[in-house]
């Protein structure tokens, strides 16, 4: 398991714009194909203009399909084509969990399964 922290820098002030776009138009297709959401933030302190979103995979064969597959829809294209102009900057990082820590939806799923 690992995880993608991808945080887009906006241009100031456009970070509600841009929550308010992706909530629209983003969201429902980045489920549909990515999956796991584990977090979607925006900065109140320290570098402004941020949000951060976290998304698990199984692996990065994983992520590389799932990614691939988003980069070709039709509708995640169209919200692209309208959010790109809001940014100043993209980073991603990779991410994988210390040998002793449990992901919470591990133990749901667990708790559940039992």
């Amino acid at each position: 398991m690992l995880v993608e922290e991808r945080t887009y820098t906006t241009h100031p002030g456009k970070w509600r714009e841009y929550l308010a776009l992706y909530e629209a138009e983003g969201l429902a297709v980045q489920r549909r194909i990515l999956g796991r959401m584990v977090g979607y933030y925006h900065t109140e302190i320290g570098e402004l203009n941020q949000i951060v979103h976290l998304w698990a995979y199984q692996d990065l064969n994983d992520r590389a399909e799932r990614r691939s597959a988003l980069m070709v829809d039709p509708a995640f294209k169209a919200y692209v084509a309208k959010m790109l102009p809001m940014l100043q900057k993209q980073e991603s990082r990779i991410l994988r969990p210390a040998p002793f820590f449990t992901p919470l939806w591990q133990d749901v799923a667990t708790s559940v399964a039992n």
